[in-house]
């Protein structure tokens, strides 16, 4: 003998409805148990889900299930388009702060240009690591014995810390206030400190 229930169930169309809207708003699968649980006694869910199921086929987003639980995902081919990329924090060494700067400031400059400017030898890890940032890249030779390769900005660097040219970049007192250039004046360079005093003297015996 057949029980029969107090409360008539919903139409098709509508017990569709709110699975899709239950699973909508759901973090985490949803088993036929737990959504009959939120249904209206006497809905078909098994039914309801093969409604959805087939109402969201082709689209961005599909019904899958996975064992006894079910959730909406997005569609296998368009996964590529959910990835991201992750930015990783890269601190650049005081060598290679001190190349970037050089080859912004002198360019096209050659390598050994660069070792004479900053005293020091430059590793190929250093200029590797600029030019994989596409922050420099390689000019043209220099008309010199050896025909040595010069090194100039690019416009990512530019991108990058929001110029629109080279000739936008700081001027050199800026940077070494910023701690970004050493405070010693490179090598044959007269200081801004040096030429004051200069002045000073030169003032005196006027």
């Amino acid at each position: 003998m057949s029980t029969e229930t107090l409360f008539q169930a919903p139409p098709l169309a509508e017990q569709e409805r709110m699975v899709e809207a239950i699973l909508f708003a759901s973090s985490d699968p949803l088993s036929i148990r737990a959504l009959a649980a939120r249904l209206p006694h006497g809905c078909d869910v098994m039914q309801a889900l093969t409604l959805v199921q087939k109402r969201y086929a082709g689209r961005g987003v599909n019904l899958l299930r996975a064992g006894d639980e079910w959730a909406f995902r997005t569609a296998g081919d368009l996964s590529f388009l959910m990835q991201k990329e992750v930015v990783e924090t890269r601190k650049l060494s005081r060598a290679a702060i001190e190349t970037l700067a050089i080859v912004a400031y002198h360019q096209p400059v050659t390598r050994a240009e660069i070792e004479e400017i900053r005293g020091v030898s430059v590793s190929r890890g250093t200029v590797d690591l600029l030019m994989e940032l596409d922050w420099i890249k390689l000019g043209r030779r220099r008309q010199t014995p050896g025909r040595p390769v010069t090194f100039m900005t690019t416009p990512g660097f530019l991108a990058h810390f929001g110029l629109e040219t080279a000739r936008d970049l700081p001027d050199l007192k800026e940077l070494r206030a910023a701690g970004l250039l050493d405070n010693r004046p490179p090598p044959g360079v007269v200081s801004d400190d040096e030429l004051d005093v200069d002045k000073h003297q030169d003032d005196m015996f006027e």
